[in-house]
């Protein structure tokens, strides 16, 4: 593992993470007071772009606070070397979750997309948080269900729909609802062998995809930015009936 850590935040620190956990699904709405306490307890790391920043066993022992860059949650298949990513965290998401509720190690590992920045405590002052302060509970279990529905609907798009509809349903997941040129987040840069890993395939697929989407106007994708056009033809892209060949 490739990091840097310091026990301390300094106050220029302190004031930029707490703007953005207070703003992070998991903190919005709690006390100020709580989020600055908290905030105090936390350690700083900083990981350099591909390297792993928490695998399956240390989940059971570290939790941890993206503040900076975008981090990807795989697993992966070590004997065919196949992966799928099940989730991608920006700042202000957290991790591992599941592994702090259960107390067991999954075959997932947490991996930098760019140079991150993390705040990280050990799980069991995280556990006296959920126990200690119901404030805290009525923000942690929302953002527990939505990454409950996350995995649920990936599970249902590997099942049920071919390639070009889970590339559409991925690309609508991650379009900002608040911009009016309809700006994707998070994935808007990855390549296309990333986006592959997103929804179960390989590049040459995703590529071809992406491909077809260009050529009928819904997106635009060049320079590593990917585009929405037409945001009324990828909605009725993502609900496409299911009569058509699997990749």
């Amino acid at each position: 593992m490739d990091y840097r850590s310091a026990m301390l935040l300094d106050s220029s620190e302190f004031d930029r993470y707490h703007a953005i956990l207070s703003q992070s699904p998991l903190f919005h709405g709690t006390d100020s007071e709580f989020l600055s306490d908290k905030l105090l307890q936390l350690t700083p790391e900083q990981h350099s772009r591909h390297s792993v920043v928490l695998d399956a066993h240390q989940a059971t022992s570290k939790f941890c606070l993206l503040v900076e860059g975008r981090v990807k949650l795989v697993s992966r298949e070590e004997a065919s070397e196949r992966e799928v990513t099940l989730f991608l965290l920006g700042p202000g998401d957290a991790f591992d979750v599941v592994s702090l509720l259960d107390q067991q190690a999954h075959s997932l590992s947490a991996e930098a997309l760019d140079d991150v920045t993390l705040l990280s405590a050990p799980v069991d002052q995280i556990r006296r948080w959920i126990m200690d302060h119901p404030g805290f509970n009525q923000t942690f279990l929302p953002y527990l269900g939505r990454q409950m529905s996350i995995l649920s609907e990936l599970a249902s798009d590997l099942t049920l729909h071919d390639t070009g509809v889970r590339l559409a349903r991925l690309i609508l997941r991650h379009v900002d609802p608040n911009s009016p040129q309809h700006e994707v987040r998070l994935i808007n840069n990855l390549s296309h062998e990333e986006l592959a890993k997103m929804i179960g395939t390989v590049r040459v697929v995703a590529n071809r995809q992406i491909q077809n989407l260009k050529r009928r106007g819904i997106i635009d994708a060049r320079r590593g930015h990917l585009i929405v056009k037409d945001l009324e033809g990828l909605i009725q892209e993502s609900h496409a009936l299911l009569d058509r060949h699997a990749e």
